[in-house]
């Protein structure tokens, strides 16, 4: 088992990181209402407005939101001559539990397959007609329906839209206020609940709201249940419509590990109470958060409505060709800082994620380092001439609970200092040591990793994490030795460019990887652009540094050290340059794109 060390000393500097980044949407002050009292009235109004004897408002809920406060909240207040909840109109949970199975994978813990199903899957057509029928028969008054599905009951003449980051969902399940779809599974274990709403509840739910957003006549904010919010949907999809045009920055948020270190806490300005601080999620628009300024009130919604609304403006049209509606670039943080090594794992292959879990490519990643100790070290492919299947053998036995398994005697462990980069094409074994704070760069499908040893720890719920060793097996790149690994994968940085006060370097990513990295070092001003297709970077090095347009199609957009930022393909070229305390002194960006 690893044990924590003291954390290596490291620069400590005055904390500037913005955790709760936000796009200012034009012309939108007091375009929100807050509180289920101005919420109602404000629905009430615009009822009004539509002049109908029976006027149907529609309420769709993602999967997560409290449904049930919703509609009693919104019954109590707008007193409807009929109200539904959508779930009444939904097979019976066994009959729902049997639909998804297939897609659960078994007794796996983690894994399942991408579900196909659609909403209309899950309601009985019976239930659904009889609500029809009801709605029919009513001569006038409000009809309110609410839940997800809602509008399968009924298409309305007023349509909101409660939505939720899914970030926020998985924190429901930990807290046991939130089930599955159609089910009432709260006191399911979290870990669980999660492999379910990713390999079923999110796809079908995404599947139902894309077509929608363009219909959003509000957008309802649940994320603080004390403190809903009620927002115009066209300021909304007018605050989607800025972010495509200009660098922004997702909500990032933060969650502690087995192996979790200290490093954040001071450069991110986190609770210094907490035991530990391993993950940091600032670019993954499937679950982050995006903030829309509206006038003074902060309005949150899934990151991923901008990708849903704004593919061809974020992505570009050749990555949207690609990848569809999928925001296709990872940046995330592992700290490890005063805390344990990551645990021994592998990455599959495109053959066979494709083959086994559905998902179209795979998670090729990087590591690169923001910070290290003296004694910081990547695990990173396999030493040369070693035994495969003595290796697999003493994976076992470690497994089984026997010897610990002698991971140096098979993998290569490379000193690893500030700066380093380290290329991890799917198939290659690796894991971060102690004493590291990495910026891993990968594609998207993040949740495939195949543990082989976990250090002999438990999780933070005290039992062993899952181990998933013939899936690791199975996609081991036996030939990716030393001498192959130190050529291709270790610092495999090329000079590109230079100009007046900079320098851009080639640092990747494998030629088996979609995305390309470069670094730029610069004094002044350095000259960038997106070439047609979404670029995603992080402040490496330096106390801040603001990003501009040189024909001024955005505002000066100011980023500090450590913060991963947006520049949507629309935004074509840009600069940045030091800022603030940073003039003067050298500074340096990961900037990460698609190949094209």
């Amino acid at each position: 088992m690893v044990v924590a060390r003291t954390i290596s000393k490291f620069k400590v500097r005055k904390s500037n990181y913005d955790k709760f980044p936000f796009v200012a949407v034009p012309d939108a002050a007091d375009a929100c209402v807050t509180g289920w009292a101005d919420i109602a009235g404000c629905l009430q109004q615009f009822v009004a407005k539509r002049r109908r004897e029976k006027p149907i408002l529609v309420v769709e809920c993602y999967p997560g939101v409290d449904e049930t406060a919703v509609f009693n909240e919104l019954k109590s207040r707008l007193a409807p001559a009929l109200a539904v909840h959508a779930a009444e109109a939904m097979y019976a949970a066994e009959k729902i539990d049997a639909l998804v199975a297939p897609f659960l994978g078994g007794n796996d813990p983690v894994f399942g397959y991408l579900s196909g199903l659609a909403l209309p899957n899950f309601f009985d057509i019976e239930r659904l007609w009889h609500f029809r029928r009801r709605i029919e028969e009513l001569k006038n008054g409000l009809v309110l329906i609410v839940g997800c599905g809602a509008s399968l009951i009924a298409w309305g003449h007023i349509l909101v839209y409660a939505d939720l980051a899914r970030w926020e969902a998985q924190l429901r399940f930990r807290r046991n206020e939130a089930s599955n779809l159609g089910v009432e599974n709260r006191t399911l274990a979290a870990s669980l609940q999660y492999k379910r709403a990713f390999f079923v509840d999110w796809r079908v739910a995404d599947r139902w709201k894309r077509p929608l957003i363009k219909r959003w006549d509000f957008v309802l904010d649940t994320s603080h249940p004390r403190e809903p919010k009620l927002a115009d949907a066209e300021d909304v999809r007018r605050g989607l419509s800025e972010a495509a045009k200009r660098p922004f920055r997702v909500v990032p948020f933060f969650d502690p590990a087995p192996w979790g270190g200290q490093w954040m806490k001071e450069v991110c300005d986190l609770d210094r109470s907490a035991k530990n601080y391993g993950w940091c999620f600032d670019c993954v628009p499937e679950e982050n958060s995006l903030l829309l300024g509206l006038g003074d009130t902060r309005f949150e919604i899934p990151s991923i409505d901008l990708v849903f609304h704004q593919p061809r403006e974020l992505l570009g049209d050749a990555v949207h060709a690609r990848f569809g509606d999928e925001f296709p670039i990872r940046f995330d943080f592992l700290d490890t800082m005063g805390g344990g090594h990551l645990s021994f794992q592998v990455h599959p292959l495109t053959e066979y994620i494709q083959q086994h879990f559905g998902m179209h490519y795979t998670q090729d990643e990087s590591y690169y380092l923001l910070d290290a100790g003296p004694d910081a070290t990547v695990y990173l492919g396999l030493q040369e001439n070693i035994d495969a299947q003595a290796m697999i053998r003493d994976l076992e036995i470690a497994q089984a609970g026997g010897a610990a398994f002698p991971a140096e005697k098979y993998a290569n462990q490379f000193p690893a200092k500030k700066h380093d980069h380290f290329l991890i094409p799917a198939g290659t074994v690796h894991c971060s040591g102690a004493s590291s704070m990495v910026l891993e760069i990968s594609a998207t499908p993040y949740i495939f990793t195949f543990k082989m040893w976990d250090w002999g720890r438990v999780g933070l719920d005290g039992k062993p994490r899952p181990i998933h060793l013939n899936h690791g097996v199975a996609n081991i790149q036996w030939d990716r030795t030393t001498d192959w690994v130190k050529k291709n994968l270790v610092n495999h940085i090329e000079p590109v460019a230079r100009g007046d006060g900079w320098r851009e370097e080639r640092t990747g990513l494998h030629e088996r990887e979609f995305i390309e990295t470069r670094r730029h070092w610069f004094t002044k001003a350095v000259p960038h652009d997106t070439r047609g297709g979404v670029n995603a970077l992080n402040l490496v090095e330096g106390e801040e540094a603001v990003v501009e347009s040189p024909d001024g199609k955005f505002e000066p957009f100011v980023v500090h050290y450590a913060e991963t930022f947006i520049v949507p393909a629309a935004v074509g070229r840009y600069t940045i340059r030091p800022h603030g305390a940073a003039v003067g002194c050298e500074c340096a960006t990961m900037k990460a794109f698609v190949r094209t």
